[in-house]
C-alpha cells in the first residue's frame, strides 16, 4: 500500500531535541507527537507541519517521505 512515511524521528535525532520539549514548542501533546512520530497518523494540519519545520528547522520533504508499493 502506497504511503507517506513521517521522519520526525530522524529529523529530532539530528536536532537533537526531545519529544517533551518539540511538544512544548509546538503546543502539541507529547501522546499526539508520539502519534505523528511513530507513523500512526492519518492526517496532519499544514499548521502542525508548519510548527515542526519552523522549530527543526527544516522543509516539509524533510521530514514527509512518498513510500510507494514495491517498497
Amino acid at each position: 500500500m502506497n504511503m507517506i512515511r513521517i521522519k520526525l524521528d530522524v529529523m529530532m535525532a539530528e536536532r537533537q531535541i526531545s519529544a517533551g520539549v518539540l511538544a512544548e514548542r509546538i503546543d502539541l501533546t507529547t501522546a499526539n507527537l508520539s502519534i505523528l512520530k511513530n507513523n500512526k497518523a492519518k492526517a496532519i494540519r499544514f499548521s502542525t507541519l508548519e510548527a515542526l519545520c519552523r522549530e527543526l528547522q527544516c522543509q516539509p520533504g524533510d521530514i514527509l517521505e512518498y513510500v510507494p508499493d514495491s517498497e
